[in-house]
């Protein structure tokens, strides 16, 4: 502790990378009935096709709730570097506003 380190220290970039990753993730998961559609014609083989098809019915029986967890992931990855980001300014407009305070006694 008195070594100069800080007690708690967040990677707010990391974090905020991460909420901007799961909906990059949320985005390219919603888009798999599109990817597959687009090389339906290059595969031509029906019975891939008819197995990509399924995959998709099936994937999206259970996205919506992969989806939803998404989303709650990066709100709160968001809340957190908001919420620290609105903490740090205080602390340090208040450790401005001591060291001014501070300043001005050592001038009298």
């Amino acid at each position: 502790m008195g070594e100069g380190k800080s007690d708690l220290a967040l990677p707010l970039s990391d974090l905020e990378d991460y909420g901007r990753r799961l909906r990059s993730v949320k985005k390219r998961m919603n888009h798999t009935k599109k990817l597959f559609d687009s090389y339906k014609d290059d595969i031509g083989d029906s019975s891939v096709n008819d197995a990509l098809s399924d995959f998709e019915s099936n994937w999206e029986d259970g996205r919506e709730d992969i989806t939803q967890q998404l989303d709650a992931l990066a709100d709160m990855s968001d809340a957190v570097v908001r919420e620290f980001t609105k903490l740090e300014n205080e602390l340090t407009k208040q450790v401005n506003e001591k060291m001014r305070v501070e300043d001005k006694r050592e001038k009298e």
